[in-house]
This record gives C-alpha cells, sequence and structure tokens, in this order.
C-alpha cells in the first residue's frame, strides 16, 4: 500500500479518471455488471468491479470492502485490493495490495471531475456531508479543479467532523468549519458534496440554494440513499457516471420510484465531458450528480499505478 500511494497524485488521478469517463461514452471500454454484496450481520459490504479500456495493455477487477464497526476493533473500515492482468493473453500482470487506497483516490478524482463540469468556476461555499475517509479525498480532489472556499462539513459524530476540520485545514491551508447542523452546513453553498454510507435520506432539498451542485457519491447500493425527493424535485439537471447503473443502485433509482425524476432526461457525465451533454453554464439549474462508481475508474487508476510503480522501480516480479 505504501509503495501504491507513492505511485501516483490525485492530479493526475482526476485527468486519467475524466479521460476514463469520455472513454466510456465513446464506447472505447468494457464494463461487466457490478457484483455486489451486502453483509448487514456484520454492518459491512464488498464491491466487485472490473473493466478494459480498449488499447489498453491490462484489464483490470477490483475488490474493495467497507465495514463500519471496524474502527471500533482498531481496525481501518475500507479494505481490498486490485488485480491485473495481460488483455491479450489473460495471464495474471499485477497484484496491487493498495488495501482500498485505489478506489478512495479514484472516488476523489471522480468527484472531482464532476465538480471541473458542474460546479460554478467560482465557489463561495462548499459543504461536505460526512467526515470519514472519503470525504477527505473528496475535498482533496476538488482542490485540483477549483480554489476552495471556505468548507463547512458535518457529521453524525461531532468530533470526527472535529477532527476533520483540524487536519484537512491544515493540510490544505484551508479554512474548514464544523458546521451547527446538517442544513447550516449546506445553506448558502455552491457545491455540496455527500460522503456517508447513509441508508436514510440526510439531505433536504429545501436548503439547497439556487444553482447549487450536488455529488452524491454514498449511494452505491440499492439500499443506500443520501438525497430526498426534494433535491431531485427542485433539480433542472440530472448526470450520472452510469444511467443503467444509477437506476439499480445510486440515488436516480430512489428518485424515480418516487416518482420525481425521469431517468429518461438524465445524462451521463462522460458525455458532459465530450460536450455532447450541457455542462456548466451561466444561467445553471441545481444540479444532481449521482456517482455509484464505475469500473473504468479502477481500470484507470490500476495502469497509473502500474505505470508510476514500474517508473519508481517499485514491487516484486511475480512467480510463475
Amino acid at each position: 500500500e505504501d509503495e501504491i500511494r507513492h505511485s501516483t497524485t490525485m492530479a493526475e488521478a482526476v485527468d486519467a479518471v475524466e479521460a476514463a469517463f469520455a472513454a466510456l461514452a465513446r464506447g472505447e471500454a468494457r464494463l461487466p455488471d457490478v457484483i455486489y454484496l451486502d453483509l448487514q450481520e456484520f454492518n459491512g459490504e464488498v464491491h466487485v468491479k472490473g473493466a478494459h479500456l480498449r488499447g489498453a495493455p491490462y484489464y483490470v477487477f477490483k475488490v474493495a470492502s467497507g465495514f463500519y464497526d471496524n474502527p471500533a476493533k482498531g481496525l481501518p473500515v475500507g479494505a481490498g485490493m486490485v488485480m491485473a492482468f495481460e488483455a491479450a493473453t489473460g495471464l495474471p500482470a499485477a497484484l496491487l495490495l493498495d488495501n482500498g487506497y485505489l478506489t478512495d483516490l479514484r472516488t476523489g478524482a471522480a468527484g472531482a471531475v464532476a465538480a471541473r463540469h458542474l460546479a460554478r468556476p467560482s465557489l463561495s461555499k462548499l459543504a461536505l456531508v460526512g467526515a470519514g475517509l472519503e470525504a477527505r479525498f473528496q475535498l482533496r480532489g476538488i482542490r485540483e479543479v477549483r480554489e476552495l472556499p471556505p468548507v463547512a462539513v458535518w457529521s453524525r459524530t461531532e468530533a470526527r467532523a472535529r477532527g476533520f476540520a483540524e487536519e484537512m485545514g491544515d493540510e490544505l491551508g484551508a479554512e474548514v468549519e464544523v458546521a451547527g447542523s446538517l442544513e447550516e452546513a449546506v445553506r448558502d453553498s455552491d457545491l455540496v458534496i455527500t460522503a456517508t454510507p447513509a441508508r436514510a435520506p440526510l439531505l433536504d432539498g429545501s436548503w439547497l440554494a439556487e444553482r447549487a451542485c450536488v455529488v452524491a457519491i454514498g449511494s452505491d447500493g440499492p439500499e443506500k440513499r443520501e438525497l430526498d425527493a426534494e433535491v431531485f424535485r427542485r433539480a433542472g439537471r440530472v448526470v450520472c457516471d452510469v444511467i443503467e447503473q444509477c437506476l439499480r443502485k445510486g440515488e436516480l433509482h430512489h428518485a424515480v420510484d418516487d416518482g420525481v425524476a425521469d431517468p429518461a432526461e438524465a445524462v451521463e457525465l462522460g458525455d458532459v465531458i465530450l460536450g455532447r451533454a450541457a455542462g456548466r453554464g451561466r444561467e445553471d439549474p441545481i444540479t444532481v450528480c449521482d456517482l455509484t462508481g464505475t469500473g473504468v475508474q479502477d481500470a484507470a487508476a490500476a495502469a497509473l499505478a502500474l505505470d508510476g510503480a514500474r517508473r519508481l522501480g517499485m514491487g516484486r516480479e511475480l512467480e510463475a
């Protein structure tokens, strides 16, 4: 994991993930169905995602997990690994023992790509809903595409929010404050990022500022949900990483069930990147970007890690 952490940067990941979304929109990616294992008795979940980008020397499969009782056991919430195989032969090429780091990195990069194309060029306030590991990666990613405004962070656990504010304020040289309530965090924010494992809506759409951009990354399973119906009722634009996937396990599927969203009107982020669908404009409506996580992001992140590791002389050769 330490080698992988030093093999690439967030700035590189943002550009690589953006290129991967564009490749997906052009039909230059093979993307199998996601395997999702919900282990509610252990408060855990497992995701298996894979992809091959046309012309890439490897295809990739990633296994990542989140077990939310782990901190009480002195263990990290996330774990996992990435497997890369030669695309021409199917032979194993690399095993990346990243403990979920590349998943966190590429998810933060995806949030940044969404903000780059959908959020205002100049932000006056940013709200972070959640103060865990992924919220940290989201803020690191946003810094690559926008000058950071004052940041309001909210967590169910105030101590976590305070720790987040102190740590990320020092790391990024940013103004990060703990909000007294979730509503206080969201009010007047140009960009709202939700990064929690919630299974019931947290964000009330009536709190949103006009022209706000909401980037929702927490809902990556059928039972997860961070946004209430009013968010979609007010939204003038809905952008998905993969519409079909969001209809099964993203925020979009709850909104469709509630009768407040029409999937035919949703567009994909790759089409926004390519200019086929509207991105940021002068008179933007409220925008919701539903990010459930795709295998093309994992393929892009793994390629960066492999290239970086080889460039730096890291890793060990696989034995037959």
